[in-house]
């Protein structure tokens, strides 16, 4: 069952997620800040950039211009002699849920989108696909690409906790019956090491945001 909507690319979801992800070594802060602020049900998040490397803080600032511009804050101001961010939240549910993880769904879905498109391969990829397994089971997958002439590739996105899910999703697996390396659960704060580490513990492919693109260009 597929939701159209979920993959409409004439928004701003999808560049503002390539600029997160392109930079989340930086930016991972930020976006912690903001989604715990709508957990508590705070209505504002200020960013104290000063003990910050001039280059750092300038990106951070820029980051949240960007986002404002594209209307993801209510309001932005820089106090530029303290070297402050004040961001007013916005509280549209679709941006609410794009800092709550779906700015990675978004990210991933593109890398997808790129990789498949640099190999002229004819494919069609969705987001947010519900699978109802013949029992009635209901799943939903967060990005999935269907290459013509070739099984399908599934990718979790998870941005915070996820490793009481692994055998969920190793079962899950096996229910589609997807070989390992199509089936990826794309954690943006694993290092590359703890990627390779559970990739070779469990019937699963882990990677992270550097790895996420290498990867889909081997199985593609």
């Amino acid at each position: 069952q597929f939701d159209y909507s979920q993959a409409d690319t004439s928004g701003f979801f999808d560049d503002a997620a390539r600029m997160v992800g392109n930079g989340y070594t930086l930016f991972a802060e930020l976006m912690d800040r903001v989604r715990f602020a709508y957990r508590k049900s705070h209505s504002w998040v200020n960013l104290e950039l000063a003990a910050l490397p001039q280059k750092d803080a300038q990106a951070i600032n820029t980051l949240c211009r960007q986002l404002y511009s594209h209307t993801f804050f209510a309001r932005y101001h820089y106090q530029k002699p303290e070297k402050i961010v004040r961001l007013t939240l916005q509280t549209a549910p679709t941006v609410r849920q794009f800092f709550d993880g779906g700015w990675l769904e978004w990210y991933a879905f593109t890398t997808l989108i790129e990789q498949a498109q640099q190999r002229g391969l004819n494919f069609s990829c969705a987001r947010g696909v519900k699978v109802v397994f013949p029992n009635e089971d209901l799943h939903e997958l967060d990005v999935v690409c269907l290459p013509a002439g070739q099984p399908p590739i599934c990718i979790e996105c998870k941005s915070g906790e996820f490793r009481r899910d692994i055998d969920k999703y190793l079962r899950l697996r096996k229910r589609l019956g997807l070989d390992r390396s199509r089936f990826v659960i794309c954690a943006a704060d694993l290092t590359q090491e703890q990627a390779a580490g559970l990739s070779a513990m469990y019937e699963l492919t882990f990677v992270n945001l550097e790895t996420l693109a290498p990867h889909l260009t081997k199985v593609l």
